[in-house]
């Protein structure tokens, strides 16, 4: 497997982003070790919260709502998935896969020792992070999902997901920072759009941004087909707290809450909300998602 690592001067003088780095060594079947990256911040006794990233983006995502759970004593932990941000990144579409995923963020977990956290779930983050809470609930006190679902290989994709699994495959260039300007509903400046493209001084660098798209499961026969099934049985009969808050302004994934609050019983009763924001509601409404995550108590 060959595996680069980008340049740490790619990642200086980042706006808004003051935080220290962490390491930790994880690995999967089939895998050697890679380094995974990590933010962890606020007292190591406290509550601990973990917010997971999806696609194209990386911890620099969760920038703004850092600070504040922080400032009301939670510990937060902000991984890189193996292949963005500062984390090892294999060069080879081949080498990622979503079991392959799943098992570097719970290798993870228990390398930082993390139990019963609140995790906060988007994008693929959500297609890991309620897997990982199916499986290992141990890990999982509360789920915070906002722009994310756990398919299950039941529904052919949208015609706007298969132009998207298209574009990831086939364009000639994939900038990250216009990604996510396109899919929020405030106008993000060019220094955050570089940050957003910092992880990768080049299309070398991005085969796990670019094989993300085609490991969604879509259909009956897809390897990741019967472990969501699995997952999603399981999150059936899920009695601890979820909250889903979305940003409405998204297209694709903007009414996708519905399906998930009827489905896991520990989402009855809880504030749940559709807010102004696009896919990447974090970076439209950082602060508020953290004000509703710490109101949640």
């Amino acid at each position: 497997m060959d595996v680069l690592r980008t340049p740490d001067e790619r990642f200086a003088d980042l706006p808004d982003f003051p935080f220290a780095p962490h390491y930790v060594d994880v690995a999967a079947e089939g895998t050697p070790s890679l380094r995974m990256h990590y933010l962890d911040e606020g007292p190591r006794d406290g509550t601990p919260v973990v917010l997971l990233h999806g696609e194209p983006t990386w911890s620099y995502l969760y920038r703004t709502m850092v600070p504040p759970l922080v400032a009301t004593g939670h510990r937060v932990l902000v991984p890189d998935l193996v292949g963005f941000g500062r984390s090892d990144k294999p060069t080879a579409v081949t080498d990622y896969t979503y079991a392959r995923h799943v098992a570097w963020v719970h290798a993870w977990f228990e390398a930082v020792g993390v139990r019963d956290a609140t995790i906060f779930v988007q994008d693929w983050g959500s297609l890991i992070g309620l897997r990982l809470a199916a499986e290992q609930d141990h890990l999982v006190g509360r789920i915070m999902v906002a722009n994310g679902f756990l398919p299950t290989g039941d529904r052919p994709p949208s015609p706007a997901f298969r132009a998207w699994r298209g574009l990831a495959r086939w364009s000639p260039v994939f900038p990250a920072g216009r990604i996510v300007a396109t899919a929020t509903v405030e106008r993000v400046p060019a220094p955050v759009r570089a940050a957003y493209d910092a992880p990768f001084p080049s299309a070398r660098y991005q085969a796990g941004a670019r094989a993300f798209p085609r490991l969604v499961p879509t259909s009956p026969d897809d390897p990741a087909t019967p472990a969501n099934r699995a997952a999603w049985e399981s999150l059936g009969r899920w009695e601890k707290p979820l909250l889903a808050v979305f940003g409405r302004n998204d297209p694709i994934l903007g009414k996708a809450d519905a399906r998930l609050i009827r489905h896991v019983p520990g989402a009855a009763g809880q504030p749940h909300a559709r807010i102004r924001g696009g896919h990447f509601v974090q970076e439209d409404c950082g602060p508020e998602l953290a004000q509703r995550l710490i109101a949640w108590g």
